[in-house]
């Protein structure tokens, strides 16, 4: 099962990744944007998704997406490590949120689903 610290390289492995602490939790930014979190206890992570995509998630793999109900008007949904399926979902998802944060320079040199050096 993925863990925190296979989040946190992942992450890191993406091109121009930066951790930073927010909010007294690990963030994780790309040209200054962020597009993961490991809050709390580190048993899930959050990352950007659009609106639209996450209602269908969550429909679709409650056990494994969810959003806090303080985080219901953002573009993020949580995502619990335990119920992933192995290692390339969790760097699809990652690589997914990073996409979504970096700038274009970097997302057309990474290609269209970058695992990049991950």
């Amino acid at each position: 099962m993925p863990d925190s610290e296979d989040v946190r390289r992942i992450a890191l492995s993406l091109p121009e990744s930066v951790e930073k602490e927010a909010w007294s939790m690990p963030t994780f930014r790309v040209a200054g944007k962020m597009y993961l979190t490991l809050p709390d206890d580190e048993s899930s992570f959050a990352v950007r998704c659009p609106m639209h995509e996450r209602s269908e998630l969550i429909a679709a793999e409650p056990r494994k997406f969810w959003v806090p109900p303080h985080e219901a008007g953002s573009n993020w949904v949580r995502v619990r490590l335990a119920a992933l399926d192995d290692m390339d979902e969790l760097r699809d998802i990652v690589a997914d949120s990073w996409r979504q944060a970096a700038p274009p320079r970097l997302t057309e040199a990474a290609g269209p689903a970058s695992g990049a050096g991950a």
